[in-house]
């Protein structure tokens, strides 16, 4: 199905830490939106064309609201202008868009919920409706300032890890599992691609069924650009070469499906 560009009102907006913001909008697409899904949101600036793919953090389908926390990645950017928004200011998104995560497979496993820098928000909503044996949540953090920390604390075991060392243990989040010694059954995992390759070599030398949402530039964020490929095992059905399309196929996949 087809979505529709939805012009959404801002509901709430707070900055969380150095460059980071929280926005709730009121929209559609919560009543249909999945842990790991995205939203294409575009800025009111007519000089800048293209939506920015922001992850979902966390949904209220009663309510009808969604919640992104986002990065400030510069000046005059598209992040910047929508730090500067309160509550009552209107943008136009389209969304929910993308895979989401499989929830029904960690049924009674030991669950790895994996989230470093930006690649943090998306597990959030993973953590409160995954129901599985064990949910073990490690979240990979650049210093001290651990955004959303108290809202993985009441959905599951939260380990962290911290580049500077300043929280929890120092370095990414498989040097945590290694110094408190987890295991798990099944992996969920969000973040920059060095750590998305670390994961997945992790998982398949344990024998550990992983899931990744890979982080990529996005233009149409609806796959009909081919701007935001990766290289798979199997033929892609829409240009017949060994790729996926990461907005319209992904962002999550099977970590032994694709290679990065």
């Amino acid at each position: 199905m087809t979505k529709k560009k939805e012009q959404v009102q801002i509901i709430s907006q707070e900055q969380l830490a150095e460059g980071i913001f929280s926005m709730w909008i009121c929209t559609e697409a919560a009543k249909t939106a999945k842990p790991g899904q995205f939203l294409s949101m575009y800025t009111n600036d007519g000089t800048k064309l293209l939506p920015r793919p922001i992850s979902i953090c966390e949904i209220d389908r009663e309510g009808g609201a969604l919640r992104v926390v986002y990065r400030v990645t510069g000046e005059n950017t598209g992040t910047e202008q929508f730090s500067r928004m309160e509550a009552g200011d209107s943008l136009f998104i389209v969304g929910p868009l993308g895979n989401g995560f499989p929830l029904e497979e960690a049924k009674g496993k030991k669950a790895f919920l994996m989230g470093g820098g930006i690649g943090v928000p998306p597990i959030l909503e993973l953590a409160k409706e995954l129901d599985c044996g064990k949910k073990q949540i490690i979240a990979g953090y650049r210093d001290r300032q651990t955004f959303l920390r108290e809202e993985f604390e009441k959905n599951g075991e939260l380990f962290i890890s911290t580049e500077d060392g300043s929280v929890g243990v120092k370095g990414n989040v498989l040097d945590a599992v290694r110094e408190h010694g987890l295991e798990a059954d099944i992996i969920y995992a969000c973040g920059p691609t060095p750590m998305l390759r670390a994961i997945k070599q992790y998982a398949e030398e344990k024998g550990i069924t992983c899931y990744i949402s890979l982080e990529e530039r996005m233009a149409c964020g609806i796959g009909a650009c081919l701007g935001c490929v990766c290289k798979t095992k199997e033929k892609d059905a829409h240009s017949n070469v060994n790729n996926k399309r990461i907005c319209k196929d992904g962002p999550v996949f099977l970590s032994t499906e694709v290679e990065i």
